[in-house]
This record gives C-alpha cells, structure tokens and sequence, in this order.
C-alpha cells in the first residue's frame, strides 16, 4: 500500500476521522446494541426473514469453522453472492477476523471472476451455485483451499459453537480488496484500510437524512457502496436490513405498498426505472420516495429537474471505489446546487483542480492504493493526492460539477465498463477490423456502451443480436454488452493515429439529432 505523508495521519488521527476501531469492532458494537432489528431478503430463490441477531449467529459459526482451518489476520476471504443473508455472514465473519473480505459482483463472468480470483489469491471463497447468469467454476476454485457453495455445501463450513469476540487487527491493514472496472480492460483492485472504510461509513451515516424511512437495498452487495449501505450503515443507525436480489421495479413498488419500504436512491436508473413503470401511480408511491440521493454515474440535469418536480428532494454526491466520498450535497443545500452541482467536499476531504481541470483529491476515506504496484504509483503522487482522471470546475461557492472524464470508461447504472475491455472482444469478431466504444446517453440508467465499427472489406455489419451471442459466449457480464452499433469507414484521428473519442461521442450525437 501507499505510504502516506505523516502530518496527513497526525491530522487524520487527531481530528477523529482515524480511530483504532476495526471493522470487526464496529460491527460488534452495533450487533451487540439491537440484536432484534429486522433482516428481510426478498427474493424468489432464496428469501430469508430474521434478526440482524439470527444473522451474526450465521456469521460467528462461520467465523468459528473458518478460525479452526487457519483463517485470520492477514488472509483473503472472497464471496460472489447475490443480495442473500449468506453474503452479510461473510462480510461479518470475515470482518471478526480480522482478514481482508473481497466482495466480487454477482453477475461477473468468468473472465472477470477468473481474474480477480488470481489477482485477490483468496484463502476462502463463497459463492453460489448458480443465480441467473452466474454460475460455480469448480476449475477457477481448484487452487483455492476453502471453498463453499450457497445451497450446496456452506453449512459444512459451519461450527456449532459461534466464535466469541473479535480478533485484534491493525486498522491500519485492509479491510476491503474491491474490484472495480475502469480504464483498464481487468479489474482495478482497490484496498481499503479499516481506517478509511470506517471513516466512509460513518460519515455516510451522518450524511443520510434522518427521516429518510426503512430502507431497501436493490444495489448489488458485491459492489462497494452496495456492501457499506446494506451490511455497515444499517449496524450504526439501528436500522432495518430489507434486500432485494434482482432489481425488479414492479417488486420494489410492491413493496412500498405491502412493507412501507423506501427507495432512497444510488444510480438515476433506480429512481427512474420505478417512475417509468406502468405499476407506478404518484398518488401512491412518491411517499415512499421523499429523497433521492444521486451518483455513482452521470446525473442528468432532465432527472434531477424532474424528480424536483414531483417533491422528491435531490440530493448529489461524486466519488469512486479508490474515495467513495469526494464531494456531496446536503438536503439543507439550496435547489439550485443539489440539482446541478455535485455538491461540495465531505468532511476531511481536500480537492485541487490541476490547469486542465483534472480533479485531485486526498482525504480519510481515500483508499491505500492497488493491488498493482504501477498503478498506484501512476495514480497518487507524493503528497498523498489521487488523480481522479475526472474533469471539473469549482463555483464561487466551492461546489463542484464534474463536466468530463479523462478516463475511458462507461457507467452504467452506477457499474464501470471498460471500453477497451469491449474492444478488445468486439475485435475477435471476424469482421471487425478497429472497434471504438464510447459511452451514449441512457435516460434509465445514465450511460451505456456504443460500439463503432470500422469492418474489413467485403464483411458485412454484424447485428446487435450476433453481438449479443458473442458476448455471451465469452462469458462476459451482460452489463458490459453493447447496447448500440455503429458503423464508420474511417474514424477521426489524432497526428499520431489516436482514435478522437470525443468526435466519435459527438457524430453518436449528430446522428440522433438528425434521426
């Protein structure tokens, strides 16, 4: 992990932002205080209804049957797991131990899932044996020394007796390995201390508005900030756990209505995929949507306007996997800054803007580097700033607005696409001779991937369908599946040959106006 320069720790330290709490320690002290909060997974395969309680009973026979075969300090526990109980017991029984939980998204391929089981070299892993797209590998799990499978044999990893207490660990260790996609066609390993995954989590917890209701998570568990909401926050606040497995609006609308539960926000695609179905009926449903706390992908200003309109109070919030919390709004902020701005810096937190407008930052919950040495080194400097690769411009008032990305990625619905990931598949197409992938405008879900196609002659223009199957076929997640083609003779260039991928986003654009 990165060094970090001693007067920022001493800061840190001494503004109360790092303390000597580890993730075990905060997660007992919450369990411990209302062991009798409810714990609901709405699902059609696998529901599940208890106490947080009943839950860390899971998680301490598991943290026991773990203990007895070696875990701890030090070692790498993994788990892809839709939103189930299974995955909170995970997550808290590894945190018990003091070991370093990697949490991978549940509709990851094979590919995906392949590499970052070598990058993250776990000691455990947990998966399911299958859920939707996602499947067992028995091959990818051959060199690993523990594995359990959810609704096959994860009951064989627990113990009768639940282990007690927690084991001591250095705050400063990581706490979290997690995978995010990016500029890079493999996933990025980001490590999170203790120190900067509490700090994040409690400064989210004194964020969220206090009258916000009970809560329903439909972000996947195995992404960061899906984890931290569903697994963390609720521990701290004293609040309900309700998950739901499989984004599906006319369920989430069900459960306004039959459970009071409330969709507090996450990417626009949440809020907007509930106001667009047919079930939905403003009369009935906007109680349940007082707030909508908005990022993790581009918010645009159509949404933001539009949620205004109904009574839903905005409010934005920037950052990533490497510092979840950048900037934010509050709903005490006026209208003009929640809705347009993404808000300005969290507690702690310090940005500058570098003479291209590229945004730096450093703070208590900015991560501690990659698993890979170069990057780190690439992407923090000496003083401790992380440059974002993100593009902004500062008012009069310190709120920021992100207005580019220097980065080549796409976000969808708040998930990472590498475009040079999609690339590199669409180029083992025979009939694709250069390939260039760009984000387009997605009124539900913010972005998603447009690719254009340059094709050798005599080839003809494959259809989205032949896409699709070849996407498949690679066992990519479908996340990452082109969703519109195009087709070029030439693209725009740079004098050294560069693809000008902001000329090809503008030409997407030219030709919509011209439909």
């Amino acid at each position: 992990m990165r060094q970090l320069p001693p007067e920022l720790v001493e800061r840190y330290e001494n503004e109360g932002w790092w303390t000597r709490d580890t993730i075990g320690d905060m997660l007992a002290r919450g369990l411990k205080a209302a062991p009798d909060i409810e714990f609901r997974v709405h699902s059609e395969v696998r529901p599940w209804s208890g106490t947080v309680g009943d839950v860390e009973v899971v998680a301490r026979r598991l943290a026991a049957g773990l203990r007895r075969r070696g875990v701890g300090a030090g070692d790498v526990v993994a788990f892809q797991l839709p939103n189930w109980m299974e995955a909170a017991a995970v997550f808290w029984a590894t945190s018990f131990l003091g070991a370093t939980v990697v949490p991978i998204v549940h509709f990851y391929g094979r590919k995906e899932l392949g590499f970052i089981l070598r990058e993250a070299s776990p000691k455990v892993f947990v998966c399911a044996e299958r859920f939707g797209y996602t499947e067992y590998h028995p091959d990818l799990c051959a060199d690993i020394p523990i594995v359990g499978v959810v609704g096959r044999d994860f009951d064989d990893l627990l113990d009768d007796e639940p282990f007690e207490g927690v084991l001591p660990t250095d705050p400063a260790a990581p706490a979290l390995l997690a995978f995010t996609s990016g500029t890079t066609s493999d996933p990025k390993g980001v490590v999170h201390s203790h120190r900067t995954l509490g700090f994040e989590t409690r400064q989210l917890v004194a964020r969220y508005p206090a009258d916000r209701g009970t809560q329903l998570t439909g972000a996947p568990v195995g992404h960061f900030i899906g984890m931290v909401n569903a697994f963390l926050i609720p521990l701290l606040d004293n609040s309900p756990i309700n998950l739901l497995d499989v984004w599906n609006p006319a369920r989430a609308i069900e459960l306004m209505e039959s459970d009071g539960l409330v969709i507090g926000g996450g990417a626009t695609y949440f809020i907007t995929s509930l106001l667009d179905h047919p079930d939905f009926d403003e009369s009935r449903h906007l109680q349940y949507m007082k707030y909508a706390g908005l990022g993790g992908s581009t918010v645009p200003a159509a949404v933001t306007r539009r949620l205004d309109s109904l009574g839903i109070t905005v409010f934005r919030a920037y950052g990533s996997t490497e510092h979840p919390s950048i900037t934010s709004s509050l709903v005490t902020h006026p209208a003009d800054k929640r809705l347009f701005t993404d808000g300005c810096v969290s507690p702690g937190v310090e940005i500058r803007l570098t003479e291209d407008g590229e945004i730096l930052s450093r703070g208590p919950d900015l991560c501690m580097g990659y698993t890979d040495p170069e990057l780190t080194a690439r992407m923090f400097d000496e003083d401790g700033w992380y440059h974002t690769g993100d593009i902004g411009v500062l008012d009069d008032d310190g709120f920021l607005t992100i207005t580019d990305r220097k980065a080549d990625f796409i976000i969808r619905g708040g998930e990472n696409i590498s475009a040079l990931e999609v690339e590199e598949i669409l180029l083992t197409l025979p009939s694709v001779a250069e390939a260039a992938v760009v984000s387009a405008p997605d009124e539900r879900l913010g972005e998603h991937a447009a690719a254009v196609l340059r094709l050798h002659p005599g080839h003809a223009m494959p259809t989205l369908d032949e896409v699709r199957e070849h996407f498949r076929a690679s066992g990519v997640a479908k996340q990452k599946w082109p969703e519109e083609l195009h087709e070029v003779t030439e693209f725009p260039r740079t004098a050294s040959g560069k693809i000008q991928k902001f000329r090809v986003r503008g030409d997407i654009a030219a030709s919509r106006g011209r439909e």
